[in-house]
C-alpha cells in the first residue's frame, strides 16, 4: 500500500495534544505494521517542521528531522521535491480553485498526486477528498 502523508497526518502522530492524535497514531502504526510505503513532499515537511518548532519546540522538530532521515534510509519513506513542472501545475490548481481556501502547499501535493498513484492520503484535510483521493483515517 502506498500512502501520501499530508502535514495533518504527521502532526496527528507527533503532537499528543492534537485533536486527531489517537486516530492518527493508530493509522500510522497499522500502516507500518503492514509494511506500507509512505511518501510526502519537501513542502509538506517544511510545514510540519515549522509547526512543530512553533507549537511544541525546537527539540521535537529536530527529532522529527532525524526520524525522517532514518525513514528515508530504511526505504519506508520517499520525499518528492517540488520541481518546476509541479510548481506550474500547483499554480494552475491554486488559480482554478479561487473559491476554495487551499494552501499553496496543498496545491503542490495535488500536483504530485496527479502524477503519482497512491492508495490513500493520510491526513485530515477534506480538500484531498474534493480532489478525488481516499482520505484516511476517518475522524472519530
Amino acid at each position: 500500500m502506498i500512502v501520501f502523508i499530508d502535514a495533518g497526518g504527521w502532526l496527528s502522530v507527533l503532537i499528543e495534544s492534537d485533536q486527531f492524535h489517537e486516530a492518527g497514531k493508530g493509522y500510522f502504526q497499522a500502516l507500518m505494521a503492514i509494511g506500507g510505503q509512505a511518501m510526502t513532499t519537501d513542502f509538506v515537511l517544511d510545514e510540519v517542521v515549522t509547526r512543530l518548532r512553533y507549537d511544541v519546540g525546537h527539540a521535537k522538530a529536530a527529532k522529527f528531522l532525524t526520524l525522517i532521515h532514518e525513514a528515508i534510509d530504511e526505504g519506508i519513506l520517499r520525499v518528492h521535491r517540488i520541481t518546476e513542472d509541479l510548481w506550474a501545475e500547483a499554480e494552475a490548481h491554486f488559480l482554478r480553485y479561487a473559491d476554495v481556501r487551499l494552501s499553496f502547499t496543498d496545491c503542490t501535493s495535488f500536483a504530485l498526486l496527479s502524477a503519482q498513484a497512491v492508495d490513500e492520503v493520510f491526513g485530515f484535510d477534506a480538500h484531498f477528498e474534493m480532489m478525488g483521493h481516499i482520505l484516511q483515517p476517518k475522524p472519530p
